[in-house]
């Protein structure tokens, strides 16, 4: 039995879900998105809850039961709150800025990089030295930070580079004479 797949998605006022066979449709205040069910798990709704139950009980169906729960609660979460991911850039002279629908970073190369942004997806640069990504989308807002971060991963030595907000680089000792 899967602990996950068992509890119940609620879905809180102002946000309307619909089921259409293997398709639920989740709408709230912040926009709309869909999701395919896989052929192993079915969807029902029950009084303001979406339950996700398991169509046949084998080791497939039941590793979908969970991960399709998963899915759900993270778009009704989408819709009403938002994902938000947080960056930040260390090093001399590595900045970013926004132009249009792209984000230019400064990264220490001999050229900028030109970052198209997704549809979907909103930066916001609190300083100069700090990326804001949120979206409706969990997968693609952190799809974008990924990408984002990929371009100047940071360094063990000095700790330059990109990094998510709170996470911990380990620093390496130099070499010694």
């Amino acid at each position: 039995m899967s602990r996950v797949g068992k509890k119940l998605v609620a879905v809180p006022s102002g946000v309307t879900a619909n089921i259409e066979g293997q398709t639920i449709k989740v709408k709230g205040p912040k926009g709309a998105l869909q999701l395919v069910l896989h052929g192993d798990v079915s969807a029902k709704l029950e009084s303001g809850s979406v339950r996700v139950d398991p169509r046949n009980d084998t080791q497939q169906a039941r590793a979908m039961w969970g991960t399709y729960r998963a899915l759900v609660a993270k778009l009704i979460q989408g819709v009403s709150k938002g994902y938000e991911r947080k960056l930040e850039i260390t090093g001399v002279g590595y900045r970013a800025a926004l132009q249009g629908k792209t984000l230019q970073l400064q990264l220490g190369y001999a050229h900028d990089i030109a970052y198209p942004i997704p549809e979907g997806i909103t930066i916001v640069l609190p300083k100069p030295t700090e990326v804001v990504i949120s979206g409706i989308d969990a997968q693609k807002v952190g799809q974008v930070a990924a990408e984002i971060r990929a371009f100047r991963k940071p360094e063990p030595y000095k700790g330059k580079g990109v990094k998510y907000s709170g996470e911990f680089i380990f620093r390496k000792e130099g070499k010694k004479k």
